[in-house]
């Protein structure tokens, strides 16, 4: 096999959980492929490198095997090399956002700082 879609083989390798999530993302912009934007019907070979922000994380990946068929996680994990940086520590509640169960409703002055938070993470 020469190459594969590039939509089908996120899929196949469970990167997202359907083809049309990983067709969705790519349409929207979050899927890149060497660098530039992807299209759904690009096709991936062998050594480029993937870089998806999927699911709230950035997903870096390099291609090592092609498959168009979904496969247990085992075999995809070997269909792949994971560049990926590690995801936030769910501990720390800054990075996600989240305030103290019990805290009522957020201030405005805790709205905007929320907000000038968010804008900073994008």
């Amino acid at each position: 096999m020469e190459g594969a879609r590039l939509d089908r083989w996120l899929w196949s390798v469970r990167l997202t959980k359907t083809r049309t999530e990983a067709t969705d993302a790519c349409r929207a912009g979050h899927v890149r492929l060497n660098g530039r934007p992807a299209k759904a019907a690009h096709t991936v070979a062998v050594g480029d490198r993937v870089e998806a922000r999927l699911h709230g994380r950035e997903r870096v990946v390099e291609v090592v095997r092609l498959i168009e068929n979904r496969v247990g996680a085992p075999i995809a994990v070997e269909c792949y090399l994971d560049h990926s940086p590690p995801p936030s520590s769910r501990d720390d509640p800054g990075a996600l956002g989240l305030r103290d169960r019990g805290t009522g409703r957020p201030t405005k002055r805790d709205r905007r700082q929320i907000e000038r938070w968010r804008d900073r993470n994008r």
